[in-house]
Formats: C-alpha cells, sequence, structure tokens
C-alpha cells in the first residue's frame, strides 16, 4: 500500500515567486530550490496511498465552493526564538487564507490534522540558516512588495528527493487558472504578474 508525504498550498506567482526562492536560496536555505514559493495550507503530512482519491475529491468541493481573493505581501516577520524562521508578511488576505485552511482541515474530512502551533499564513524565505544569515533575509526583504488575486490552490507532493512536486491545481469556483511553476516543479501553466520591489534597507 504504502504512504506518500502531501502539502496543500497557495502558490506564489511569477515573478513573485522564482524572485523569492533565489533570495531564499541566496541567503544560504539549501532547501529552497526544492520548495516552490507558497504560502501553507497543510503543512507536511504523511498519508496512505488509497487516500488520494478521498482527498483530491475533498480538495475539488472545497475550492468549487470558495472565490478569488486579493493578497498583498509587503514587509518581513520571524518565528524567532520559538521557531528559526523568516518569512514575508501577509498584510491582506491572512483571513481568506485562514478560512481556506480551516476548510481544507475540516475535522470531518480526510485532510484533518492538528498543528504544532496556531495557523498563521507566511511566505517564508528563511528557515533553519544562521542566525546571520536569517537577520540578513530579514532586512534585506523589510521593504519588499508583492500583491496579486489568488484564485486557488494546490496538491503537492514531497519526493524522496526532499523537492516538492505539483500533483494537482484547484482552482476556486468554475473558472480555469493555472498555477505558476517554479525550478522544482513541473511546469503548467504560467500566471503573469507585474514585477515586485525589493529595496534595500
Amino acid at each position: 500500500m504504502g504512504t506518500v508525504t502531501l502539502g496543500v498550498s497557495i502558490a506564489v506567482p511569477e515573478p513573485y515567486g522564482s524572485q523569492l526562492q533565489e533570495l531564499r536560496a541566496g541567503f544560504g536555505d539549501a532547501a529552497a530550490h526544492g520548495i516552490p514559493t507558497h504560502v501553507t495550507l497543510v503543512p507536511p503530512t504523511e498519508v496512505e496511498t488509497d487516500r488520494l482519491p478521498a482527498i483530491r475529491a475533498h480538495l475539488a468541493a472545497v475550492a468549487a465552493a470558495f472565490r478569488a481573493f486579493p493578497m498583498r505581501l509587503e514587509g518581513t516577520g520571524t518565528f524567532r526564538p520559538v521557531s528559526p524562521v523568516v518569512f514575508v508578511r501577509i498584510v491582506e488576505g491572512a483571513a481568506g487564507c485562514t478560512r481556506l485552511q480551516g476548510e481544507v482541515r475540516d475535522p470531518s474530512g480526510p485532510v484533518s490534522r492538528e498543528l504544532a502551533f496556531p495557523y498563521h499564513p507566511h511566505v517564508t524565505v528563511a528557515h533553519g540558516i544562521s542566525e546571520e544569515a536569517m537577520d540578513l533575509a530579514f532586512t534585506t526583504l523589510a521593504e519588499y512588495a508583492a500583491e496579486w488575486v489568488c484564485a486557488g490552490f494546490a496538491l503537492y507532493e514531497q519526493g524522496s528527493d526532499g523537492v516538492w512536486r505539483k500533483l494537482r491545481e484547484y482552482p476556486f469556483g468554475s473558472g480555469p487558472i493555472g498555477v505558476p511553476a517554479q525550478p522544482g516543479s513541473p511546469a503548467d501553466q504560467t500566471a503573469e504578474a507585474a514585477g515586485a520591489t525589493v529595496r534595500p534597507s
């Protein structure tokens, strides 16, 4: 039967996704190129492979009933000292992410799981690296800004090589979208967006 490690997330669209991924790698985060830039809805979760059809059906039902909402990133935050993470803050769209992850993780559904910490939507840009490197990430992206309309999410699987790969997209409502591909994930349709700004502080 076997198991797979899954995650559910909102992909950060291009050019923002690759831009933040390259910056994360530049800060010395070795995992950067195996993790498409994202907002987590369900963290890495090991499931039996025979649960996949039910999980896919549940995600499709959640997405069909959801509607697009604006997302805006601005500045940085950190979970230190509790957790060695620096992130870009979500200043608009956090409520939509929180509601969405609650529906995806519905206790009566197939993706139910407890979280180690209260849900706090964010975009990780450094994790588990030196304090100096995390300080650099925090200051370099202090004036970072990006915005887009979130129109869906995706299901990902982590391979034995540690790389996260997209299994399926789930557009909100009935309209098709493309979840942007990034290095380390299969190429599907690509969302175009205006360039983000990075202003050194």
